[in-house]
């Protein structure tokens, strides 16, 4: 409730005694005047609901918009903790894939190493397997057989 719809309540009530008055005593300028003041009464306490209408109409305004903001900086933290979470997940496999890489790095060295030492120790066998594998892939890819 403003000021408008206050002082428009009380020039109503205000007029209505003037009519009534008027009515009694038998004047018609007091009547009419009593009837103005209803009038205007009506009137300022009308202006005084449009008033009171258009702040709250402000004031929902005004929350839709905070919420809406405080909703879009929730979702803009979502957001922002899903991509640092599916970034930290990269990186993690990325870590891993190095790791295992250095893995099975060294296991193939090591795998080689030892076949190597195995051919220095048993020259004989290794030329006589080298050379079966080379006739038998020569035999497999010659045009005609």
């Amino acid at each position: 409730m403003n000021r408008d719809h206050f002082d428009g309540s009380v020039r109503n009530l205000q007029g209505r005694g003037k009519t009534a008055l008027g009515a009694v005593t038998g004047r018609a300028r007091q009547q009419v005047e009593g009837a103005y003041d209803q009038a205007a009464g009506a009137a300022q306490y009308a202006y005084g609901e449009a008033r009171d209408t258009v702040n709250d109409l402000r004031r929902d305004g005004e929350r839709f918009i905070d919420e809406a903001s405080a909703r879009a900086h929730a979702l803009a933290d979502e957001a922002e903790q899903r991509r640092q979470a599916i970034a930290d997940r990269g990186y993690a496999l990325a870590d891993e894939a190095q790791r295992r890489g250095r893995h099975y790095r060294g296991e193939a060295v090591r795998h080689s190493r030892a076949v190597a030492a195995r051919a220095d120790e048993n020259k004989a066998v290794t030329l006589a397997l080298v050379a079966a594998a080379a006739f038998g892939l020569g035999w497999l890819l010659r045009p005609s057989r």
